[in-house]
């Protein structure tokens, strides 16, 4: 590291390495060959990323020898999941920088740690409560009333890990129904919208922000974003406020999102936002980014794990980003026939249901800036 300075931006040609084979690594890859950077994916299983990167590697997230042999081969690691181990992490930092770092795993892996942390920092959160039993369950539920969710406190994404509690719904089946695991429960809030803020911040602290779009979400799987969300210029300071709060505490480097209930309109920007949960990666809700921005989100990690400039995030066009789950890729032939829209498959083998197949996003020129 330079004296006083931030350490030295990678060099085009330097290895990126990647935790993780899913499709966001597979647009993580693109983005750093664009660079004229180049990959090394290393992950339990191959995934869409495997098709693109410069290199992949099988093994464990476990296996401490196979781990470092891949970080003596890159310049820096990054991930594009949060579910990877917070001691894998630790262990690749020894060897190589890790960005983001462990903490933003460790906050974001676990849902309680996540409430408190963001609750720490002054930041509006649903009323909540830690579940280590039916009891616990029970005793929230006289705090605050149904409806409520119970979500174990690990391993949940796209709406698993979670049931609903309504009034008169039986606390013994819905902590039976999320395997009798460590858990919190929160109250439901009545909220207007979705949003996401989307930041990015560079190894000297720099910050820019994307557009928050509106989210619309179906059987706990994000199906829709649109941007701009029509929300007032304050709200979305707001949002972009609470991003860059979160991600300065936590010493972050690279995309930030930050998904957020919008409690409506009566309410002051300082109360009308609440945070939901936070992403430490690229974020579905971005996906827009890649043909509605000058630089995409995917572009702008890179550059931020790698030490470079952040790129211009203005946004060209108004998008709508639609996933295509399931058996919508099998619709690809007149996807692709539509002029308006742009296509976005990750190569994946087989459309299951529930399963994000892909993206298409449809834009609509901006007649001003």
């Amino acid at each position: 590291m330079r004296e006083g300075l931030p350490p030295a931006p990678l060099p085009p040609g330097s290895t990126i390495g990647m935790l993780g084979s899913g499709q966001l690594g597979r647009m993580l890859a693109m983005a750093a060959a664009r660079l004229g950077m180049k990959t090394h994916v290393y992950c339990e299983a191959s995934g869409p990323a495997f098709d693109v990167a410069t290199r992949t590697s099988k093994g464990g997230f476990d296996d401490l020898a196979a781990l470092a042999e891949f970080a003596a081969s890159v310049d820096v690691v990054t991930y594009e999941f949060e579910n990877v181990a917070v001691d894998t992490a630790r262990h690749l930092a020894r060897f190589v920088p890790v960005r983001p770092n462990a903490r933003a795993l460790e906050v974001a892996q676990d849902r309680l740690l996540e409430k408190r942390f963001i609750a720490d920092l002054g930041i509006p959160v649903a009323p909540f409560r830690a579940v280590d039993g039916e009891s616990n369950v029970r005793a929230a539920l006289s705090e605050f009333a149904a409806p409520a969710i119970l979500k174990t406190r690990r391993f949940g994404y796209d709406g698993k890990g979670q049931v609903g509690l309504a009034p008169g719904d039986d606390p013994c089946l819905a902590w039976k129904r999320i395997g009798a695991r460590p858990a919190i429960i929160e109250k439901r809030m009545a909220f207007e919208s979705e949003i996401s803020a989307l930041a990015v911040r560079g190894v000297d602290g720099e910050l820019a922000f994307y557009d928050c779009p509106i989210n619309t979400h179906e059987a706990g799987i994000l199906r829709r974003s649109v941007v701009p969300s029509g929300l007032p210029d304050d709200v979305l300071a707001r949002a972009r406020a609470i991003a860059a709060a979160i991600a300065g505490a936590l010493d972050y480097v690279g995309v930030l999102a930050v998904e957020m209930f919008d409690l409506g309109g009566d309410l002051a920007p300082g109360q009308r936002l609440m945070v939901n949960e936070i992403a430490p990666r690229v974020h579905n809700s971005g996906h827009w980014s890649l043909d509605a921005c000058t630089i995409s989100q995917f572009e702008n990690h890179m550059r931020a794990v790698a030490g470079w400039p952040l790129g211009c995030t203005r946004r060209h066009s108004d998008a709508e980003m639609v996933n295509l789950i399931g058996a919508d890729a099998h619709e690809w032939e007149r996807l692709a026939a539509d002029r308006g829209a742009v296509l976005h498959l990750y190569g994946k083998r087989e459309a299951r249901a529930g399963r994000k197949m892909g993206h298409l996003t449809r834009l609509c020129l901006r007649t001003s800036a």
